[in-house]
């Protein structure tokens, strides 16, 4: 029988090593595969957006429009506003889009909060906070926007939460001589009041 060199010997040498060593590797692996495994899911995550809703009782028609109007003459008009908003925030209330035609210093406007009373009929509104009576012009350059906004409702987030807004308006000419009450003749002032809601 021939009997193997010793360069043949060392030969195998190096290979049966690095050989053995693949071998229990593989042995290894496939014992960690066999392993027992369990785990845990928290599913369905989700995120989505709330919303901020507001609405009021006016159907589209202005609380004040008044033609003819003369020196003193008053009047009052209420207006229920409504959060249709799934989160909380704040309404604050301001105005915007003043339409200056020569009333606007002489139309004087004081804003109640509270409850009760309609936008057909103020019968029932009780106040819970009164604003003095100001002028539109100086309401317009110091209240214009919800930075400067009044009244402040907070909202809880529930759906159909409500408030209240009584506005009495006067025609004043206090301190104004009879010439200068017959210069407003045929003047008139616009503008527009504001509601806003923004999220907490």
């Amino acid at each position: 029988m021939h009997k193997p060199t010793a360069r043949t010997r060392r030969l195998a040498t190096l290979i049966v090593g690095p050989t053995a060593i693949l071998v229990a590797g593989l042995l290894v692996w496939q014992g960690s595969n066999a392993a027992f495994t369990a785990s845990t899911r928290n599913t369905g995550n989700n995120w989505e957006t709330g919303s901020v809703t507001l609405s009021d009782d006016d159907l589209g028609a202005a609380a004040f429009r008044i033609d003819g109007v003369v020196p003193g003459q008053t009047g009052s008009k209420c207006l229920v506003v409504t959060s249709q908003s799934t989160v909380p925030g704040q309404v604050r209330t301001y105005v915007q889009n003043l339409g200056a035609q020569g009333l606007e210093s002489n139309i004087t406007v004081s804003l109640q909060e509270g409850t009760g009373g309609s936008f057909a009929d103020c019968t029932g509104f009780v106040p819970t906070t009164t604003l003095p009576p100001l002028s539109l012009s100086t309401i317009n350059s110091s209240i214009n926007d919800y930075a400067t906004g009044v009244l402040p409702w907070s909202t809880t987030g529930t759906a159909g939460e409500t408030k209240s807004y009584k506005a009495t308006w006067t025609f004043d000419v206090t301190g104004l001589t009879q010439t200068q009450i017959d210069a407003l003749q045929g003047k008139s002032v616009s503008v527009d009041v504001v509601w806003e809601l923004q999220s907490s």
